[in-house]
């Protein structure tokens, strides 16, 4: 160990770079994470080795690979920065209109647009100095460590199997319907499930690693088979390329409604009799007792639930701080 240096020498920031090296297993990952440069963690890493006495993160053959000591010293950082972060916070209630803070929520993007902005539209009246940023989820978007490292506050899903350590709220329920341009055979008939299966099926690549969608599952517990010619690798590509081949594309009747509505096509009842969507907000325990959280987790709550059901209305004018205990969750 170098000279001088000691666990009395380290601090938030270090600790925040540990995290983020051990998490990430890279100097570059680790950089954009914390929104620093590389030479400044490279830096914040040679101090740490110094501390320490050990390398912590070694060269590996795709990339970095912690030590035995490193890989130990995830958790009690995890946990560390935790305690720090509930120190910090001033236990103050919570106004939403006085907040400045920036919301972090995830969804895919078979949420159409203006449920999407209902929900900016109540955050903009309720809490006007506040911001929501929306992250797109894909199949290398690990959103449940994103959720307990603190990056998002909730998660929008309807997986059929959520991961079971994190919180969940049930939002609404949505029909499977199938999308086709206007005047296609398909659409101005009852079709057969043989002529739906065999028919040219468009297909969105999933949104997380290993997780089969509702269509996808059931298909394959009754093991049929659609004809898939083409993946795309977001909902909103799939309209309007229905619009010129002999296409279909099945999927939740919000998202294919709001479509029909802005283009040339049609909604069909699909002849395969599938379960319906079960929509969901998912967050971590870490952020369950924040008033902030609580209070954005409440305001997606009533505003997709109005949006599933149709209704347009403004939201009330909140004047007070938030006190109520919000939306009752249940775990997974």
């Amino acid at each position: 160990m170098a000279s001088g240096c000691s666990w009395e020498s380290i601090d938030v920031h270090l600790l925040r770079v540990l995290h983020a090296l051990l998490t990430e297993c890279s100097v570059s990952r680790a950089a954009r994470r914390l929104n620093q440069s590389q030479p400044a963690v490279s830096t914040a890493l040679r101090r740490l080795r110094d501390i320490t006495g050990d390398q912590l993160l070694v060269r590996s053959r795709n990339g970095m690979t912690p030590t035995e000591r490193g890989a130990g010293l995830l958790e009690p950082v995890k946990i560390a920065l935790q305690q720090i972060e509930s120190i910090a916070v001033k236990q103050v209630r919570f106004d939403p209109q006085q907040s400045r803070r920036v919301f972090n929520i995830a969804t895919p993007d078979y949420l159409n647009a203006v449920l999407l902005g209902d929900i900016v539209a109540r955050l903009r009246k309720l809490a006007p100095h506040s911001q929501v940023m929306f992250h797109s989820l894909g199949p290398d978007h690990d959103y449940a460590r994103d959720l307990e490292s603190g990056d998002l506050d909730v998660v929008i899903g309807n997986w059929p199997q959520p991961p079971d350590h994190l919180r969940i709220q049930p939002l609404f329920e949505d029909e499977i319907v199938f999308l086709t341009r206007k005047g296609h055979p398909l659409s101005e008939r009852r079709i057969s499930p043989e002529e739906y299966l065999a028919a040219e099926h468009i297909v969105p690549t999933p949104y997380a690693v290993g997780q089969r969608g509702v269509i996808d599952l059931h298909l394959a517990r009754e093991r049929l088979k659609r004809n898939v010619v083409a993946y795309v690798p977001y909902f909103g590509l799939a309209p309007y390329m229905l619009m010129q081949t002999d296409m279909v594309f099945t999927g939740p009747r919000v998202f294919a409604d709001h479509f029909s509505r802005l283009l040339p096509l049609a909604v069909s009842t699909a002849p395969v009799e599938f379960p319906k969507m079960s929509f969901y907000l998912l967050w971590h325990d870490r952020k369950h007792y924040s008033d902030e959280c609580r209070w954005f987790r409440d305001q997606i709550v009533q505003a997709t639930r109005q949006a599933a059901l149709g209704v347009v209305a403004p939201p009330p004018a909140i004047r007070p701080v938030y006190a109520s205990q919000g939306t009752r969750a249940v775990t997974a």
